[in-house]
């Protein structure tokens, strides 16, 4: 029984662990596009800065992921949580990465004036927040419908990307003088829908680790 409560606090450990590196990401998203918003050079140099705690996270969670595999032997469905921890953290590391890049694009524009106001970066921004927060959720509570959730937002994000790569073309295609202003903030959509896109891995991840099945949706481009 001794051992079994190890095991438990052990599992407990990891997943706060876990739910650390997500908020930690989460928070990663909002401050780059603050940087971007409010032109604030140490808040984008900050994001950089942190996304090294985002990889010593990583390294940390699968370390522990593979000793409890090693050592404790786990049944079938704690074994499950334990590879959906190391892919999830795996994701939530690549989002760490996105955030820096967008972090690194705000500072390139920063001394220029913005081509327009920025309204859908921060809608994308948003929803990529509320997607993490979302899926960090149903890992913890074990729910299906939280991740499964995550599929409408990801489409959501699509059509801003669409949108907003489709104003910046057409800007671009009428003063070419705009191309250096209008790059980085083509990245940043980018980037952010796929920082969606790996909230949605992760949203599968979660059933897989609930119901034991592989579930790849296919919603979106």
């Amino acid at each position: 029984m001794g051992e079994q409560r190890v095991f438990d606090r052990e599992m407990a450990e990891l997943k706060d662990l876990i739910l650390k590196m997500g908020l930690l990401v989460q928070g990663l998203i909002h401050k780059s596009i603050e940087a971007l918003k409010t032109t604030n050079r140490d808040l984008a140099e900050e994001v950089i800065q942190e996304d090294e705690k985002v990889d010593q996270l990583e390294l940390e969670i699968n370390e522990m992921c593979i000793q409890l595999v090693a050592l404790r032997q786990p049944e079938a469905s704690d074994l499950r949580f334990l590879m959906t921890g190391m892919r999830i953290a795996n994701d939530l590391e690549r989002i760490g990465d996105l955030a820096e890049d967008i972090a690194e694009r705000a500072i390139e524009l920063m001394g220029q004036p913005l081509l327009k106001p920025l309204i859908d970066i921060p809608k994308m921004s948003k929803l990529a927040q509320d997607c993490v927060g979302l899926v960090l959720d149903s890992f913890v509570n074990r729910d299906i419908n939280k991740a499964k959730s995550i599929w409408n937002k990801e489409k959501e994000s699509d059509a801003l990307r669409d949108l907003i790569h489709d104003e910046l073309v057409e800007i671009m295609s009428k003063d070419s003088g705009t191309v250096t202003r209008a790059i980085p903030l083509l990245l940043i959509s980018r980037h952010l829908e796929r920082i969606c896109d790996h909230t949605t891995n992760i949203g599968e991840e979660v059933i897989y680790m609930v119901e034991g099945k592989v579930v790849k949706h296919s919603g979106g481009a």
